[in-house]
């Protein structure tokens, strides 16, 4: 098992910055890619960015230039570093983890609000 605990959510005026932060615990040896996932209401969870074991990153179009995923082993946890943040980047944001073993886990998902 694999448990995921987002934070760093909130509410930011268009143009603004926010950093998510997600903390994986567990039998984490078997991840082999993390990632950050978006839900609006009304919408289909979506990718935003994913990083693997080896640092690889990969991103959705539409965050490219803007977003940044990144991963402190030493913590177990992953970074989105989100700027230049527009009204339709509202959304839940959730973490998730992939592992060798086919398993995928989830996070409870932390709001992210841009408006002013």
């Amino acid at each position: 098992q694999v448990q995921l605990v987002e934070s760093g959510g909130g509410l930011v005026q268009p143009g603004g910055s926010l950093t998510l932060s997600c903390v994986a615990s567990g039998t984490i040896s078997r991840v082999y890619v993390m990632g950050w996932y978006r839900q609006a209401p009304g919408s289909k969870r979506e990718s935003v960015a994913a990083i693997t074991s080896a640092g690889t990153t990969n991103y959705a179009d539409f965050v490219k230039g803007r977003f940044t995923i990144s991963r402190d082993n030493a913590k177990n946890t992953v970074y989105l570093r989100m700027n230049s943040l527009k009204p339709e980047d509202t959304a839940v944001y959730f973490c998730n983890a992939d592992t060798y073993k086919l398993e995928r886990y989830w996070g409870q998902g932390t709001q992210v609000t841009v408006s002013s």
